[in-house]
């Protein structure tokens, strides 16, 4: 499973994404439901650097004019407790995720930084998937036109099967939904995911 972006700054923060604060719930059902049927979590996260050029075209100008969002070591960049609930009081480690390193929460559960849409761009994702034989990637997060759009196209170049969960994800539209079908994209929601690793259990 392939968490998205789900950051303080981006829920209430300093650019809150639209409809991400109500999917945390859910997100959090989905992922306790991984973490019983010990399947592999990777929380993919932006890390923005105030001054840095190192940042998307959109978003480059505010950054290095020093605009604080998500900047490491904030609380903003933090995930919130309700996503990781073994993990209270967990501090993430800029350092070694901005030098392309994950950050392990666990044995099967990470935290990767990604320097644009994708989470695998210039990130150790392919690596860190393989290290868990996974062929099947499960996207959930914030602002499905951006970051999970680009992360599940990138994940079909990499011959991975690729899941929508369509209600753990902001700013989904039926049109954007539509879009993913062309490509192969399973769409399913968290109580179907949820069962489905029940059955397989």
């Amino acid at each position: 499973m392939l968490i998205i972006d789900v950051q303080n700054d981006f829920i209430d923060g300093a650019m809150p994404v639209a409809g991400t604060q109500r999917l945390l719930a859910r997100l959090a059902e989905l992922a306790g439901g991984f973490r019983a049927a010990g399947r592999p979590i990777a929380h993919v996260i932006r890390l923005y650097q105030p001054g840095s050029s190192d940042v998307d075209a959109i978003r480059r100008a505010s950054i290095e004019a020093g605009a604080g969002v998500v900047a490491p070591g904030s609380p903003g960049a933090d995930i919130p407790a309700i996503l990781l609930p073994g993990h209270r009081g967990i501090t993430l480690d800029p350092d070694r995720l901005l030098c392309g390193q994950p950050q392990q929460l666990s044995a099967r559960e990470a935290v990767v930084y990604k320097p644009r849409w994708s989470a695998f761009y210039r990130t150790g994702l392919e690596t860190w998937l393989h290290s868990h034989e996974v062929d099947t990637v499960v996207v959930a997060g914030c602002n499905l036109p951006n970051c999970p759009r680009a992360t599940l196209f990138d994940a079909s170049e990499r011959d991975l099967r690729a899941v929508l969960v369509t209600d753990t994800v902001s700013q989904s539209t039926p049109e954007r939904l539509a879009d993913f079908r062309l490509i192969g994209v399973n769409l399913l929601t968290a109580e179907q995911v949820v069962a489905a690793l029940m059955a397989e259990a």
